[in-house]
């Protein structure tokens, strides 16, 4: 097996306790020594550091707006009309409506280094991704790959009093906004968003001033370290999908429940429809509908139901299969989302999870299971 990477927070990890485990080629911290529920918790009383430096980050760097231009015919998601400092989330698409990866778009100031479009991508297909790019937009823009930084993510509500005392300026962000910020005598680019459903930001820094950023917040009192276990279990109260298990190449943003990132001007009848890989296959779900569709389950006995936990009826057929699923520690029951046909998708419809030989009642409910708290101003 080839030798796992290590972010510039390895060693941090290890002083701080963390098991550690492989994860998209890299060795990250599943857990550390409170443990995934009181880390969860602590995410969402107070404020939570993740290294997400696995991420891929890059810029796109052209003139007269190429970068955008270009971007969109790869994305069903309007980067064109992007505001400087605005963040939008997006998505790959293939020739048959599947989704390749999801990513988030960022527009930085124009004197801010970080390249006309600040791009963040999945580990675990960022070189697939960056081919993607590569071959579909290199002639039309520069895409610059960023190995040479890492990412840090502070969530909870006290993260931006947190942040504040190493930048007042970076509390003017509000929910999916961004910018260019000294933290810590650091360059950062610094978006308010995250992967949680809390409020939070995503900080891009230098790999060699990433361990001194991580230890500054780390002694604010309010602050604990968290790893990827809990920061699943966070995403999956808020209803957001994991690429690889709850959207794929074979799933489309319909199917997803993802058409809100799709906005009227890429839609049929908008001034740039069309455009990008799978569009035809998109457009004729958009109008007609899918004919499954990703949901939200409820467990109605305090029984957990895993990924890939069969989904039937009440006659014993198999209607889908878990994609993700936990004993919420915010919601204090089972959660789960699971793709089942449109006709059993309706909000308190009740199917059943096979756990173990038995058949365990389940109720379909609307997403996010725990309220989002963005910071919208």
């Amino acid at each position: 097996m080839a030798e796992l990477l290590e972010t510039p927070l390895h060693a941090l990890h290890l002083r701080l306790g963390a098991r550690m485990v492989p994860f998209a080629g890299y060795a990250m911290p599943v857990q550390y020594r409170s443990g995934l529920i009181a880390e969860h918790r602590h995410c969402r009383s107070a404020a939570a550091l993740f290294d997400v430096s696995h991420m891929g980050q890059l810029r796109l760097v052209g003139a007269d707006a190429a970068a955008a231009a270009a971007l969109e015919t790869l994305v069903p998601v309007d980067v064109v009309d992007l505001g400087v400092g605005r963040q939008r989330y997006a998505f790959f698409t293939n020739a048959s409506g599947g989704l390749l990866d999801d990513l988030m778009i960022t527009r930085p100031a124009p004197d801010s280094g970080f390249g006309d479009l600040f791009v963040v991508v999945n580990a675990g297909c960022k070189d697939a991704d960056i081919r993607h790019l590569q071959t579909n937009i290199g002639h039309r823009c520069s895409v610059v790959t960023l190995p040479d930084r890492a990412l840090l993510a502070l969530q909870g509500p006290q993260a931006a009093a947190v942040l504040a005392r190493l930048n007042p300026e970076v509390a003017k962000l509000v929910f999916m906004t961004g910018g260019a910020f000294d933290l810590n005598g650091a360059r950062c680019f610094v978006t308010r968003s995250g992967y949680t459903g809390d409020d939070g930001f995503e900080i891009s820094v230098a790999a060699d001033a990433a361990a001194a950023l991580a230890e500054a917040l780390l002694a604010q009192p309010e602050v604990a370290p968290a790893g990827l276990g809990a920061r699943d279990t966070l995403r999956l109260e808020a209803g957001m999908c994991l690429y690889g298990h709850d959207i794929d190449e074979t799933t489309s943003p319909v199917e997803a429940g993802l058409t809100w990132a799709i906005q009227k001007v890429r839609r049929p009848g908008g001034a740039r429809a069309g455009g990008y890989p799978g569009a035809a296959a998109i457009e004729g779900q958009l109008a007609a509908g899918a004919s499954s569709k990703r949901v939200g389950l409820v467990g109605l006995e305090r029984v957990p139901v895993r990924e890939g936990t069969a989904i039937v009826d009440a006659q014993g057929r198999k209607l889908g299969t878990v994609t993700s699923g936990t004993l919420a520690p915010t919601v204090d029951q089972p959660i789960a989302m699971a793709y089942l046909p449109a006709d059993h998708a309706a909000p308190a419809h009740e199917v059943y999870a096979e756990v173990r030989g038995k058949r365990l009642p389940m109720r379909v409910t609307p997403m996010p299971f725990n309220p989002h708290r963005y910071f919208r101003g």
